[in-house]
């Protein structure tokens, strides 16, 4: 247990898994860059002792790995588990209570304290602070690990409260040095219901942004915890220590955190926010968002200035993503009945690609199994908090494979696919809404979604030979994924009405081919059939990131039935590169040479990367 983040490096330190960066280091890209570089080897924790333009030191890759997140939390962890495990079925504590005793403790930590003004914070100026820029095209510096903390005006007060984790711009495009930053948060976010409320009463929502504090702190920040449920007792909770604060000038300050900022965001204001690389692989555009007005920048004695980096999956916030499943899976499939599996799957971005299993229980008597009760929880799914955001979900029966699993992704697409009736199974939702940063619909939170349920009996033999393929001209390259899956090199796209000519050229060609067509039910469209076939996370993440379902799926001898679509031979999906979308991020080759001088013998790098 950490009372503050201090305390967490110097004990990573000491058991061997942190390293200090003594050079002199830049936080524009360099930082960065260095964090990359490290958490793709899976090394350690980063302390950097000497930030260029900075008076703190920074650190980062904390989360980096599994093995790290549990050494963090270490003694917490499964005290937590079993309070989640209490609260899903309360009967476990009457059965065995001499097991549950010992959460007594836990549970009061939960509580937070409300403390004395603290003596340890002084005040300083945002550009003070490591001016952190990650992407070459990034509008400017960000906080990337931002506890933001709000309270509804008509229910005020910490119980009530929210702490959310957005990206917070704290330079660039047109704010005012030192005196505004720009708010990035997404939809179905616990802070929008805070601001409408405050936007009703035409006054402004105090914010508090905390930076730091024990480890504890940041990952609440990003638990799904209901609605109306404070982010503040799951922070005592993991942290094994109650959340201390004090309020100043009605504004509540984290009594732990290394940095806390305060502002207010008034109705209606709001500023260009970005560009800024995310966790889809590609830079989120400018957008208008929220601005806040920064009151006052608190910093604590010794106080450390932590940071993670973004970008296409993995990366450091997936281990967030891992321990918030284990803890919280069991209460997700109590909330949905009939759900026994779930998968946000992290290498497609994690919201537009769910894979899940359900049972078809209620339905015994049916000669043939079909999708019934799967699209009942189908829509229970994408009717859950911020699974809502999904564009592809495939679900099918425990009953048809009792031992498949969602976390073996190979495994689990064979199964759909040698089950899969596309006359059948195919269910869209239009008009509807995506994450903030999935720029495949064209527009900011627009979009569609796709269910595939899949249930039943084995209906063909999924296929690796290309032998027999015939295309038509303009594709070319032919590669295998997996089993049932072919990658197809094409031309570049240009606009809907051209797009969809030249791929129903390729479903005439194909609808003759009924060996390709039984082999081959999945059919991807690329820009580079080789990348996308390399490994399962580059098709992954090139076909559910590039696609949106109600535009980009087609199907061979297609075919619109009342309102419902289908197709009779393989469906396609167009995961080219488009016009509209947000560009790819790429390193900056004159940095990475400034990260590779790290590495050389007698560098603070060298055996690491």
């Amino acid at each position: 247990m950490y009372p503050s983040l201090r305390h967490c490096v110097l004990d990573l330190e000491k058991n061997g898994h942190l390293i200090r960066i003594k050079e002199e280091v830049d936080p524009n890209l360099e930082m960065a860059a260095i964090h990359l570089r490290v958490n793709e080897a899976k090394g350690p924790a980063i302390f950097y002792e000497n930030v260029k333009g900075s008076l703190f030191p920074a650190v980062s890759n904390l989360f980096g790995t599994m093995e790290r997140s549990r050494f963090i939390f270490r003694k917490t962890f499964e005290n937590a588990k079993l309070l989640f495990d209490v609260k899903k079925n309360p009967g476990l504590f009457v059965k065995n209570p001499f097991k549950y005793l010992k959460l007594i403790g836990t549970v009061y930590s939960a509580f937070p304290q409300k403390s004395n003004r603290s003596d340890l914070y002084s005040k300083i100026l945002i550009e003070n602070l490591p001016q952190i820029k990650c992407w070459p095209d990034d509008g400017g510096a960000f906080f990337t690990l931002p506890q933001v903390y709000s309270e509804s005006l008509h229910q005020p007060g910490i119980m009530n409260s929210n702490l959310g984790m957005y990206r917070i711009q704290i330079s660039g495009n047109n704010y005012l040095r030192n005196k505004e930053a720009g708010l990035h948060y997404q939809i179905h976010r616990g802070i929008g219901i805070h601001q409408s409320i405050a936007n009703e009463k035409g006054k402004p929502l105090k914010v508090s942004i905390f930076l730091g504090g024990p480890p504890a702190h940041p990952f609440a920040a990003v638990m799904p915890l209901p609605e109306g449920m404070t982010e503040l007792t799951f922070a005592g909770i993991f942290a094994g220590r109650r959340f201390r604060y004090f309020y100043e000038n009605g504004f509540l300050i984290s009594g732990d955190a290394d940095f806390v900022i305060t502002g207010e965001v008034f109705p209606g204001e709001t500023k260009p926010e970005g560009p800024f690389g995310d966790h889809l692989g590609y830079y989120s555009l400018i957008h208008n968002f929220p601005v806040m007005r920064v009151k006052n920048v608190y910093h604590r004695k010794g106080a450390i200035f932590p940071f993670t980096v973004v970008g296409r999956p993995p990366q450091e916030d997936s281990q967030f993503g891992a321990l918030i499943h284990e803890l919280t899976g069991s209460i997700i499939k109590k909330e949905i009945p009939g759900l026994k599996q779930l998968n946000a799957v992290d290498a497609a971005g994690v919201h537009p690609l769910l894979l899940a299993i359900g049972s078809e229980r209620y339905t015994p008597f049916a000669s043939e199994r079909k999708p019934q009760e799967i699209l009942t929880i189908a829509n229970h799914i994408l009717g859950t908090g911020q699974l809502s955001l999904a564009k592809y979900l495939f679900i099918t029966s425990v009953e048809d494979n009792s031992g498949l699993s969602v976390n073996r992704i190979e495994d689990f697409f064979i199964h759909i696919l040698e089950r899969v009736d596309f006359t059948r199974d195919l269910h869209f939702q239009t008009q509807t809404t995506m994450d903030t940063l999935d720029y495949s619909g064209g527009e900011l939170n627009s979009g569609s979604k796709l269910v595939v349920a899949v249930a039943g009996k084995k209906r063909r033999e999924l296929g690796t030979d290309l032998k027999n393929l015939q295309m038509p001209s303009g594709f070319g390259n032919p590669k295998v994924v997996m089993k049932g899956v072919l990658v197809i090199e094409t031309e570049k796209y240009s606009n809907p009405v051209s797009s969809g000519k030249f791929i129903g050229s390729l479903s005439l060609a194909l609808k003759e081919q009924s060996e390709i067509n039984n082999f081959f039910p999945l059919i991807i469209l690329a820009d580079d059939s080789g990348f996308t076939a390399k490994n399962m996370n580059n098709f992954l993440w090139v076909t559910f990131t590039r696609s949106n379902p109600a535009a980009d799926v087609y199907g061979v001898d297609d075919f619109t039935e009342f309102k419902h679509w289908g197709c009779r031979g393989s469906l396609i999906f167009d995961a080219r590169i488009k016009p509209f979308h947000a560009p790819p991020l790429e390193t900056n080759p004159e940095v990475e040479k400034r990260v590779d001088a790290l590495g050389v013998k007698g560098k603070s790098l060298f055996g690491i990367i």
